[in-house]
């Protein structure tokens, strides 16, 4: 095995193309998670990425942010929260509905989860065009937050979705796309 340093994690994301529909290429991080030695690794450079921006919670993007932020709150010991689609948390929420290419959609947050200034990195396991993240963003604002950056396993450099966030963003891996 080569030293942890080494490990390209682009040998443990498989490409799936034409997924969820034609002319989509999908990025499945589910080879990467169950090759623990790959994961463990991917989980100790997102914790070095985010430790510097001494977050107080990651807010974990519906679904797959859920998997990157809970290790990594555990790892850098601060909270977790997590923005969902509607319907899905309890209590008293904030909403915020943004458009898409293809139609509209809305984030949650339960109303109670963050404290006036708390220092909040976002997290999701893909940046594409930056919709969601910049709702996110958006959503973590209105509740409260200060938005210190944006963490993400991969980006798709070519699509321009970093250009529309106003935070300092940071991934694992990159592909032109």
């Amino acid at each position: 095995m080569t030293k942890r340093e080494e490990i390209d994690l682009k040998r443990y994301i498989r490409n799936i193309p034409d997924f969820p529909k034609p002319g989509i290429l999908f990025y499945d991080i589910s080879t990467l998670m169950r090759e623990p030695d790959a994961w463990q690794i991917a989980m100790g450079r997102l914790a070095r990425q985010v430790a510097p921006w001494e977050p107080d919670m990651l807010a974990a993007v519906e679904s797959r942010g859920f998997l990157t932020a809970a290790p990594l709150a555990d790892r850098l010991g601060c909270g977790l929260l997590m923005l969902r689609k509607p319907g899905k948390l309890p209590g008293g929420t904030i909403s915020h509905t943004y458009d898409l290419e293809y139609g509209s959609d809305t984030l949650q947050i339960q109303d109670d989860a963050i404290k006036p200034g708390q220092r909040v990195v976002v997290m999701d396991d893909l940046l594409a065009t930056g919709g969601t993240l910049a709702a996110s963003i958006t959503l973590l604002r209105k509740a409260g937050a200060n938005v210190v950056g944006a963490s993400l396993l991969v980006e798709l450099t070519g699509l321009g979705g970093r250009d529309k966030l106003d935070v300092p963003v940071k991934s694992l891996v990159t592909y032109e796309e």
